[in-house]
């Protein structure tokens, strides 16, 4: 149900939004907030607060949620990769063609405003737009693919850093050479700042957002050095200081950001630093799949002598639909889906019994405690009660283990339900369900405000600019 607009009398002719994927906020706000210059002179004069995330927390689909003011299920769109149909093989992945909402940047290009848009995730492959976009670390090679509107604003960005020289992506994050992780962190974050501060200085622009990959990189390879609660911390390790540093090294390209916005836009500009979810340590997985087959829920013709991914057992004809009731898709949650007949190509559950057998997964999978027996505090959702809508194929259930400290596994072959390893690389942070929302704007008031929506971003954004606020928003414009 739409929430009631409130009144706000803030106008600003200009909007810079600096994302930054995974940044939390209990380390801007408290922690290191001495430490970040830039950031604490925005919160000086301005307003900061923790913001609930979309539910998953995730990257895909919270950007987009952030910036359509629709949830995950309005846009049809449940993780990275998202069932196409009922079969058992049919994910795809969500690029910017499975988003059918228009985003802010879209409704103000309609309205004739100059957007530039860089790296803001589900942006690849890049589509039309009133200035300019930089596609996302979803595009395959930046050296092979398209990934600039116009097609020509590649060859500035090599004219300015290099040909071939911005990156999308680090190669690889998921990976133990931390040394070579870090240079490339590093390195992304500069060149994307560098060729941010170009635009600003030489185009013209009315919204202006970046989204900087490199926080949430950053912390999914290095949270074990920092948080001292973490199963694996290491106390006197070289990179106990990574993700610090790192943070101030951020915040001072922040502060050339906003230096090199031109003196007479500076008084007519909000600035909004945001993130799409915080970030927390993980205690360790839950091999759902393993569960299922303990619950007699699964079942595979074969079970595999080492890990594999039950998408690989699924395609080599390894799992037994005859006797299956139910599977999952692993990552930071649990997408269980169930195996229904008339509605799966084997399906076994009679459409009658869809609710029942929902609920008793529901009470299992709430009462799956840690590898001792206690409780973890899971979540289980029906997406139909979650989200305002339902579109696409959605998850039977959605499921959040342990309070984002435990993650979803979903491969096969531990012979165990607790791991403490992931099964797509070394990862030593999952997502926090607060994100961040940082705004300095013309004749704001400052301090810390009560908690708002991700959802509430895009509406409130709109409302500086002085435009209405279409019916379909499901967040509120905040009263600032």
């Amino acid at each position: 149900m739409r929430r009631l607009m409130s009144p706000m009398a803030i106008h600003a002719e200009k909007v810079l939004v600096i994302g930054l994927d995974c940044a939390e906020p209990s380390l801007v706000f408290d922690q290191w907030r001495a430490h970040l210059p830039n950031l604490n002179a925005l919160m000086e004069r301005g307003v900061h607060t923790s913001m609930n995330s979309t539910i998953p927390p995730i990257t895909v689909p919270a950007w987009t949620s952030m910036m359509s003011s629709k949830d995950p299920g309005s846009l049809g769109v449940y993780g990275f990769r998202n069932r196409r149909d009922h079969s058992y093989e049919g994910l795809f992945f969500a690029t910017s063609t499975a988003i059918k909402e228009k985003r802010l940047w879209e409704i103000l290009s309609d309205a004739g405003k100059h957007v530039i848009v860089m790296g803001v995730p589900q942006t690849f492959p890049p589509s039309p737009v009133n200035g300019a976009l930089i596609s996302c670390f979803l595009t395959p090679d930046p050296a092979k693919n398209q990934y600039t509107y116009p097609p020509a604003l590649r060859d500035e960005i090599d004219a300015v850093l290099g040909k071939n020289n911005y990156m999308v992506d680090v190669s690889d994050y998921r990976t133990e050479n931390r040394d070579q992780l870090l240079r490339e962190i590093y390195q992304m974050t500069e060149r994307r700042f560098t060729l941010a501060k170009h635009f600003l200085k030489t185009r013209p622009w009315d919204f202006f957002m970046l989204v900087e990959m490199g926080v949430d990189r950053i912390h999914h390879a290095f949270w074990r050095f920092l948080d001292t609660k973490h199963r694996k911390f290491e106390p006197n390790s070289p990179y106990n200081n990574a993700i610090f540093e790192y943070y101030k090294f951020v915040d001072g390209r922040i502060g050339e950001l906003l230096a090199a916005v031109p003196n007479a836009d500076r008084d007519k500009a909000a600035v909004l630093v945001v993130s799409d979810h915080g970030a927390k340590r993980i205690d360790g997985g839950i091999a759902v799949n393993e569960w299922l087959i303990r619950e007699g829920l699964l079942t595979l013709t074969e079970y595999p002598t080492t890990p594999k991914p039950l998408g690989k057992l699924m395609a080599e004809g390894k799992v037994d639909w005859s006797r299956t009731r139910c599977w999952s898709e692993g990552g930071y949650y649990a997408r269980v889906f169930l195996n229904v007949r008339g509605r799966e190509p084997h399906g076994i559950i009679d459409p009658a019994d869809y609710e029942k057998t929902r609920d008793e997964l529901i009470a299992k999978l709430q009462a799956l405690g840690d590898e001792n027996g206690r409780p973890i505090g899971t979540r289980v959702y029906r997406p139909e009660k979650l989200y305002n809508h339902v579109r696409g194929i959605p998850p039977d259930l959605v499921t959040i283990f342990g309070d984002l400290y435990w993650r979803s596994i979903g491969s096969v072959g531990y012979n165990a339900v607790h791991v403490f390893e992931n099964d797509t690389g070394p990862d030593d942070a999952n997502h926090a369900q607060d994100a961040m929302f940082l705004l300095s704007a013309p004749g704001i008031t400052t301090g810390k405000i009560p908690p708002m929506d991700i959802l509430d971003v895009a509406p409130t954004l709109l409302g500086f600019y002085g435009l209405p606020i279409p019916p379909d928003m499901q967040g509120k414009r905040l009263a600032l």
